[in-house]
Order: structure tokens, then C-alpha cells, then sequence
């Protein structure tokens, strides 16, 4: 079968990093008119423009993305310090930015926004209150927008991504779920996290990597179909699992990304 016949192939736009018009003249090229967005240009000052430019292209936008200029990826302990509305310095404006990306990601047509929200942490009661009041807070704002929220998957295990899901129990929040990410975070195998995950998966990156042999250290982030995530294995659980969302293509590694995004589509389009 065609996968693209299955579920809609889409690419993450900062993956290309490229400007708008580069990204829709590549995207033209591989035939793919699906696209997960970056939401935060249009957001910061200045962003009608941007907003304009990916208005003209027409795309059907798979998810929006809202990320955050002050997250440090540089290092594990870096991430989780600084990642998504975890940090006190940076709140309440993040949780008032990811609000108008909503309302600009409904405005798109699409269903979701994606959002790495930050690290999870059960063993610390205060801060789990907090993270679980922040996170209702972006879910109460992608409803009134029309839209829902999507918690990326990595850095913690599918058990306490579960938990939390399940304790939140809000309408409006789901998953995107990265299967590299499991491998980068060193948190979790990614099929077998996705099946536990799948009720609560509405999008998902195809993305792969291999494990880091230092604990501590980042995973490596390699070409679709050659790490650990065992592509074909992966998309088989998707579709036992009875999938209907977007696959989306992301690449945030190396220095041939349309090259690399372009044999990951073809991949997917051979399964």
C-alpha cells in the first residue's frame, strides 16, 4: 500500500530551515502539501508578516508547533531546567504566548498545537502541582480556541506520560508522539511506548535515533529508517493500533536536511 493513501504525510517547517518560500518550493517538489508549523514567528513581533507568507502557500496544517526563545537544548540538564512553561521566570507570558499560538493555529484550520511543555516530575509534589496547573491552563486556552493541545513525547517514560494523561484528564489535551525522542531522552523503547500511549496519540513525528552509550548525554538523531526506532516495526504499530492522524517528518540533525527529508517520504511512501 501507499502509506500517503493511509495517513497524510506532513514535514515539520523548521526542519527545512529555510524561510517560507524555500520550504514551499521543496515541499511542492516532494508532493507534499501537509505541514506541521512553527507558530512561534507568528506570534512574535512582526509575525503578520510570516503569517502571510504561509497563508499563501494553502497548506493543510497537520499541527501547529509553539516552542519557546529562552529553552536551552544544549544539554539534557540544560532542557529540563529551561524547557516549556516549567520555568517560574517565564510565566505567566508563556502560557499567555501559547495561547494566541492557539487561537493563530485555529485561524490555520488545523486541529492541534504541539508543545514541548517541559519535564515531568512526580516525586516533587509542588512542582507537580504546578506543572499540572500550567498544563490545564494551555489545554483551557487551546479549547477556547477551538483547537487541542498536544504534549510532545521524550523526556519522561510512556508509564508517567500516562499517568499524567490520565490524572489530567482534560478533553482538550493530547499527545504527539516522537518515537526518537524516547531514544534521544534515553527514556523509553518507542513501540512498545506507543502502545501504551496510543489512545491519547493524535500526531506523530517520524524521526529516528540511536541510544547514547553515556548516561547523561544525548541520544544521535539519524536518517528516517536507519536508528533504533525499527521503522517499519514502528509504522505497523501504528496501524494495528488503528492510527488516523498525520505522520510528520521532522529532521533536526545534520547539514542535508531536504535530503534527508526527502529519503524519509520516500521511505514512507514505500510501506
Amino acid at each position: 500500500m501507499q502509506l500517503c493513501k493511509t495517513w497524510p504525510i506532513s514535514v515539520c517547517s523548521w526542519s527545512f530551515q529555510k524561510d517560507i518560500p524555500e520550504i514551499a518550493s521543496v515541499m511542492d517538489a516532494l508532493g507534499v502539501e501537509h505541514i506541521n508549523l512553527n507558530i512561534s514567528p507568528a506570534v512574535a513581533p512582526g509575525g503578520e508578516a510570516y503569517l502571510e507568507a504561509v497563508k499563501s502557500c494553502n497548506w493543510k496544517v497537520s499541527a501547529g508547533m509553539m516552542a519557546f526563545d529562552y529553552e536551552d537544548y544544549s544539554t539534557l540538564d540544560a532542557i529540563k531546567a529551561s524547557g516549556g512553561i516549567a520555568p517560574d521566570a517565564h510565566w505567566p507570558a508563556s502560557g499567555e504566548a501559547f495561547a494566541k499560538a492557539a487561537k493563530i493555529t485555529k485561524e490555520l484550520g488545523s486541529e492541534y498545537i504541539a508543545c514541548h511543555v517541559g519535564f515531568l516530575d512526580h516525586t516533587d509534589e509542588a512542582y507537580a502541582k504546578k506543572f499540572y496547573d500550567r498544563v490545564r491552563y494551555l489545554g483551557d486556552a487551546s479549547a477556547d480556541a477551538g483547537v487541542a493541545l498536544l504534549m510532545e513525547t521524550g523526556q519522561e517514560s510512556a508509564d508517567d506520560l500516562l499517568r499524567f494523561v490520565e490524572t489530567l484528564n482534560h478533553g482538550s489535551v493530547f499527545i504527539n508522539f516522537d518515537p526518537a525522542n524516547m531514544i534521544l531522552y534515553n527514556k523509553d523503547e518507542p513501540i512498545s511506548a506507543f502502545k501504551k500511549l496510543a489512545p491519547w496519540v493524535k500526531h506523530v513525528h517520524i524521526k529516528d535515533a540511536i541510544r547514547t552509550t553515556v548516561p547523561g548525554t544525548w541520544g544521535n538523531e539519524v536518517v528516517w529508517g536507519e536508528g533504533e526506532v525499527n521503522a517499519f516495526a514502528f509504522l505497523k504499530a501504528l496501524e494495528d493500533a488503528g492510527y488516523q492522524g498525520a505522520v510528520a517528518v521532522e529532521r533536526e540533525a545534520g547539514n542535508q536536511r531536504v535530503r534527508d527529508i526527502a529519503t524519509a517520504v520516500r521511505r514512507l511512501k514505500a510501506y
